[in-house]
């Protein structure tokens, strides 16, 4: 038999994920089209539960049938920081996993069938995964450092916007494949793939059809709720999750010790030390507004455990909706921000500045602020916000900063010159 070049690659993932894809939805010959497939979104109806139940019966496996309503969880993942998940195991054969805002997931172990009588509401996932389909790039950090970007073989993110090496050298490669915006993905490439998850931002609730069509052929969505976690380390101990995912629990729990321990060493020398200097985080929107983060948000958080006070510290922003940051006009960021000890210039949006002069161009009003003339203004770096699994090296590096102990160029923050 002749083995294409796409098939061979397959087999290679399959192999590096785990095993075969079994995500139990209904696949189609590799050479069939989208509208070929008979698998339309008026095929909705029936749920990925159901279809996952009904897949069972053409396996030819011992009696693994389960009932739902007869199962009980026997224990939960003990999590320390994260509350915006949570994984409840049904012995050896489910763990059902809630994701506060998106809903309910019950991943499947290899061997065992869908149990019978789920709820309507939960998703199914079949383990092994491979040909997975990530429109949410802040979970990429963790397949890296759990090294199953090999299990990845779609994202919605390009290879020039990519600054984990792995996923770009894996697009570059070919072996992953940029298949469009989470907006308008190519769904035909899924179903060619046989993607057996796709791992979506909550950004797809602004487009739901599209959720709605991948879910029509057959492949779960899970939407990550990583950023919305208020601890920073919240944000790391979601590498649990994606180790249960991806039968690397064993590495996850080593790295989020290591980076726990590292945080917890930061947070209580700054505890001690009470420094209290002022730190305000922005950048300035093209309408020449500043845009900052609200006091919750976990990058703030991040200040206040490096040991620093957050600026501008404004109660009545948390309410007004559900977004992390918020635009100031600038009379008032500088009534706020105008005595901060130091400045850090938020890239990812705007891009770097190099000078304190480019500064300047945004706004004459800077010639004013503090830590301008004392030449304490910071610039993150642009990829600062995918490396979700650093949050302790953040803290560690603000440290650095507040104390006036650091470099002028560390690895997520840089000295911008005068």
């Amino acid at each position: 038999m002749r083995w294409t070049a796409a098939a061979v690659f397959a087999a290679v993932c399959l192999t590096a994920c785990g095993g075969q894809n079994s995500s139990g939805g209904p696949k189609t010959d590799a050479g069939q089209s989208l509208e070929d497939s008979g698998i339309t979104g008026t095929d909705a109806g029936v749920s990925t539960g159901e279809r996952d139940s009904q897949s069972t019966t053409d396996r030819s496996e011992t009696d693994t049938s389960l009932a739902w309503p007869d199962m009980k969880p026997d224990r939960s993942m003990e999590l320390v920081y994260a509350d915006q998940f949570s994984v409840d195991y049904y012995g050896d054969a489910c763990e059902l996993v809630t994701i506060k805002g998106t809903g309910r997931y019950l991943v499947v172990e290899e061997g065992y069938d869908v149990p019978s009588g789920l709820p309507d509401d939960v998703t199914v996932i079949r383990k092994p995964l491979a040909n997975v389909y990530l429109a949410a790039s802040s979970a990429m950090d963790f397949m890296d450092e759990l090294d199953t970007i090999p299990c990845v073989t779609m994202t919605s993110t390009k290879e020039e916007d990519w600054s984990i090496d792995s996923a770009a050298e894996a697009l570059g490669s070919g072996d992953m494949t940029y298949v469009g915006k989470y907006s308008a993905p190519d769904y035909e490439a899924l179903l060619m793939e046989e993607c057996s998850l796709a791992i979506e931002s909550t950004m797809i609730y602004h487009t739901p059809e599209v959720k709605e069509k991948i879910e029509s052929l057959g492949i779960p969505v899970m939407v990550e709720h990583s950023s919305y976690e208020s601890h920073p380390i919240g944000r790391t101990e979601w590498i649990r999750l994606y180790g249960l995912l991806f039968d690397r629990e064993d590495e996850a729990e080593k790295f989020f010790d290591e980076q726990r321990k590292l945080a917890e060493d930061v947070i209580g020398e700054s505890s001690d030390a009470q420094d209290g200097k002022t730190v305000g985080f922005f950048y300035i929107t093209s309408a020449g507004l500043a845009n900052v983060r609200k006091s919750g948000d976990y990058v703030a958080r991040m200040i206040r455990l490096a040991g620093g006070t957050y600026v501008p510290e404004l109660p009545d922003m948390e309410s007004e909706n559900a977004l992390s940051t918020m635009n100031m006009q600038m009379e008032d960021f500088y009534a706020g921000c105008v005595d901060a000890d130091i400045l850090i210039y938020n890239s990812t949006i705007d891009g770097e500045i190099g000078t304190v002069d480019d500064l300047l161009q945004k706004s004459p009003l800077f010639a004013d602020f503090k830590a301008v003339k004392s030449g304490n203004v910071w610039c993150a770096e642009q990829d600062m916000f995918q490396h979700t699994t650093s949050s302790a090296e953040m803290i560690r590096e603000l440290r650095l900063v507040i104390t006036g102990e650091a470099e002028d160029d560390l690895k997520y923050l840089h000295r911008v010159g005068t």
